[in-house]
């Protein structure tokens, strides 16, 4: 649940800085007549990343059981693709986001309200297709069964959405460079977890071989339906036994990924509050 949650927080808190900025921009200019064009785009983003999710859930049940483990496996490979990008994007990325953001919308408003509902969609949009993907990527690989991951995605989301109204209202200062690091890192983590489920669909869908061939079993020591096997699994996607591909594809993402990652930044990190994001007096 722990990881589902950090997913929801991480993915939307992204979108919630980016509505804020946007808002927060056009009210400190005066130009309160573009906020509903703003806020239809936001809508539509949200509706499609919704729609997206819904039809990764309830097409794939469609399918043959080696066609939903083919196809579950595929989509969390991209997913994990994606979201390895995402996190050394934001990273570089946080220092200026403001400025590149106000740069956008000035000339989406130049052009009319057209360009700023395609502007607010596509800010939006591409973190919200981002985190439908992994979202269903990381549920399918934890799912046991129960509401948990999917609670856990909720409650992320909703915590991202009273930061960045917060951050809106002048109420919190955070210094996002760091945060951004810190719950990268976490993610780099979770990310290599849903790899190593996805190589295990694509072994259970007859497309990767040695399904049988395992690294360690150890389910007697930590027994998958115990509660503190269910915590490393929230937590880690942890499997008591991976076979040795699922263990030497984490290995090859995380220990590379996360090294390069946790590099230092060249750039000082920036303290970003409420008002950085642009916040209406």
């Amino acid at each position: 649940m722990f990881s589902n949650y950090l997913i929801g927080l991480r993915e939307g808190l992204e979108a919630s800085l980016v509505v804020c900025i946007l808002i927060a921009y056009l009210v400190k200019t005066g130009r309160r007549e573009a906020l509903k064009p703003i806020w239809t785009g936001i809508a539509i983003a949200v509706a499609l990343a919704l729609g997206f999710g819904c039809a990764l859930e309830f097409g794939s049940q469609e399918l043959t059981f080696q066609a939903q483990e083919a196809l579950g496996g595929s989509l969390s490979i991209v997913a994990v693709c994606l979201v390895t990008w995402m996190v050394f994007w934001m990273r570089r990325t946080a220092r200026h986001l403001r400025s590149e953001l106000h740069g956008r919308l000035d000339a989406a408003l130049a052009m009319g309200t057209g360009a700023l509902v395609a502007t607010a969609f596509l800010a939006v949009g591409r973190e919200g297709l981002e985190t439908a993907l992994f979202v269903w990527a990381s549920v399918h690989a934890a799912s046991d069964g129960t509401p948990r991951p999917l609670i856990g995605v909720a409650l992320g989301i909703a915590t991202a959405v009273l930061l960045g109204w917060l951050f809106y209202r002048g109420a919190l200062r955070i210094n996002l460079a760091k945060f951004f690091t810190w719950t990268g890192g976490m993610l780099v983590v979770v990310a290599a977890g849903v790899l190593a489920y996805g190589v295990h669909d694509l072994q259970e869908a007859g497309w990767v071989p040695g399904l049988t061939d395992l690294a360690f079993d150890i389910s007697d020591t930590i027994p998958p339906d115990s509660w503190y096997g269910t915590l490393l699994k929230g937590v880690f996607n942890f499997q008591p036994d991976p076979t040795v591909v699922q263990i030497t594809v984490w290995l090859l993402y995380v220990v590379p990924v996360l090294t390069l990652f946790l590099l230092p930044s060249r750039l000082p990190g920036r303290t970003v509050e409420a008002a950085t994001a642009g916040s209406a007096e």
